[in-house]
């Protein structure tokens, strides 16, 4: 891109006298300060749809500018820099490179190696605070149940009636009725009635951890 700048002066020539021969505009001179224009005009780029060449340059703007301004690498750089302050995490799923290469700004360092993040709440969970295990297995517990049920034993009795028609049993009469008592089923050796308590779970290293998915996290530290 340059810029036009004029070669012949042609207002001095209005100064010198009659007969000079430096007075007379000379077709070459008009020819040289033509082609000078022409040159800078080509090299200058359209208002409208622009097509720039080598390095251009602009006004960086100010953070947080939205306005149809130019935004230079200067501008973008710096506001991605404010959307990843001192402290962020940076999150891929796929890629391992340090976020510095990737973004060109700031110092990070890997963080969070074989854990999930949780959210501070204040009092249980603190920001910078770890805890848990991946390698934690149930903790070791019984069940018990109380349902034993035991007889200890038990008779059955009966009531047995007879009446006499013989008048000549002794002491008997007609019509006389008798009553005898007797044992029988007895039982002695009780009843036990035991229950069984079945256990359910997994127990053992990794076994019991929450569903995830493992990503590669970068915090900045500076």
């Amino acid at each position: 891109m340059s810029n036009y700048t004029k070669a012949t002066n042609f207002t001095a020539k209005d100064s010198l006298s009659t007969g000079d021969p430096g007075k007379l505009i000379k077709g070459s001179e008009i020819d040289a300060e033509y082609s000078a224009i022409a040159t800078a005009i080509t090299s200058k780029a359209d208002t409208a749809s622009p097509t720039f060449t080598g390095t251009p340059s602009a006004p960086t703007a100010a953070s947080g500018t939205s306005s149809t301004q130019l935004a230079t690498t200067a501008f973008v750089q710096a506001a991605l820099a404010a959307a990843y302050p001192v402290g962020s995490i940076y999150t891929n799923a796929t890629v391992s490179t340090n976020p510095a290469t990737l973004l060109g700004f700031g110092t990070w360092a890997a963080f969070g190696a074989g854990r999930v993040a949780i959210g501070d709440d204040g009092s249980s969970f603190v920001a910078g605070a770890t805890g848990g295990s991946a390698d934690a297995i149930v903790v070791s517990h019984t069940h018990t149940a109380s349902s034993s049920v035991t007889d200890p034993g038990h008779t059955h009795t009966h009531n047995l009636q007879i009446a006499y028609n013989n008048t000549s049993t002794p002491g008997g009469a007609a019509g006389a009725i008798s009553s005898s008592t007797g044992t029988i089923n007895s039982a002695t050796t009780g009843i036990t009635v035991a229950t069984t308590v079945n256990s359910t779970g997994s127990s053992g290293t990794n076994a019991n951890l929450q569903p995830y998915v493992v990503v590669y996290m970068w915090r900045r530290t500076a």
